[in-house]
């Protein structure tokens, strides 16, 4: 369990549908320039790769008063205990932002509850770019009223937007190759394998990297046919790093549908929002 001093995101559900909300209404409020001002060190393990994570995270905290110090996550990759790591920094740190493949290295560093521990992705969850897609998606709709359509297999961007379902009760399906799914969906969250009638009842259309299934899940590649199969108004929100002719076609991501590159701006105030929240609460 989470301190009632410390708040943690580690993942989605570990929160409730008021944090949620709260995040979403300091988005906002940085958003138009009036977000709370927090004074401090934001402390963030993220690899050279992480492109908009990272550069929004970064950029984020400094705007809002916080001095970034990054390191490589494999910082983390030493036999000190965990807990340890988190005592020493606790004395000039305030909150540690951290992208690492393993989870358990985030529940090390958050066991101690000396400083909020944020997960910026690990191999099972990306809680806060589902956060940012969600509301991105609330500025022109309320999103528990949305049909979103998962065009993927299990993976961290797939459990993250399960364990968005399961929090905000969204109306959640998942699409892919039955050896490919997530087997223990939450409750409410369906599957299935047909993608051309799933389209048909799907508002939100979310993809993510194949890995290596590429070669499988070729036929369930999003295209701008499929979307015309979707009710008017679809909108396409493939997650980032994406590859025109390997989950999206190049006509979809030219179609109206697409939610295009500016979406992913809400990354900057909501990652404020999610630091601000786990500093303030």
């Amino acid at each position: 369990m989470t301190s009632p001093t410390v708040r943690h995101l580690l993942r989605l559900t570990d929160w409730s549908a008021d944090d949620v909300d709260e995040v979403f209404r300091l988005a906002a409020t940085f958003e138009a320039g009036a977000g709370p001002r927090v004074d401090g060190c934001a402390v963030l393990f993220f690899p050279p790769s992480s492109l908009r994570t990272r550069v929004s995270f970064e950029r984020g905290a400094a705007l809002m008063g916080l001095q970034p110090v990054t390191f490589p996550p494999e910082t983390l990759d030493k036999p000190e205990a965990l807990a340890d790591v988190a005592a020493y920094l606790a004395a000039w740190a305030d909150v540690l932002v951290v992208r690492h493949h393993d989870p358990a290295v985030l529940a090390g560093l958050a066991a101690p509850d000396v400083l909020p521990v944020v997960n910026a992705m690990t191999a099972d969850d990306h809680p806060c770019e589902v956060l940012s897609d969600l509301y991105a998606l609330s500025r022109t709709a309320d999103v528990r009223r949305l049909r979103f359509l998962f065009v993927g297999g299990d993976g961290n961007v797939a459990r993250a937007w399960q364990g968005a379902a399961q929090l905000l009760g969204l109306d959640l399906v998942q699409c892919c190759p039955a050896d490919l799914r997530t087997r223990d969906l939450p409750p409410g969250v369906r599957w299935t394998d047909d993608l051309a009638d799933a389209v048909t009842r799907a508002d939100v259309v979310l993809t993510d990297a194949p890995g290596e299934h590429a070669a499988v899940l070729a036929p369930s590649q999003v295209t701008a046919d499929l979307l015309a199969r979707a009710p008017e108004g679809v909108r396409l929100a493939p997650c980032p790093p994406f590859v025109r002719g390997r989950e999206v076609s190049s006509d979809a991501l030219a179609s109206a549908a697409f939610v295009g590159h500016a979406f992913k701006a809400s990354l900057l105030p909501v990652q404020q929002a999610v630091l601000a929240h786990c500093l303030t609460s």
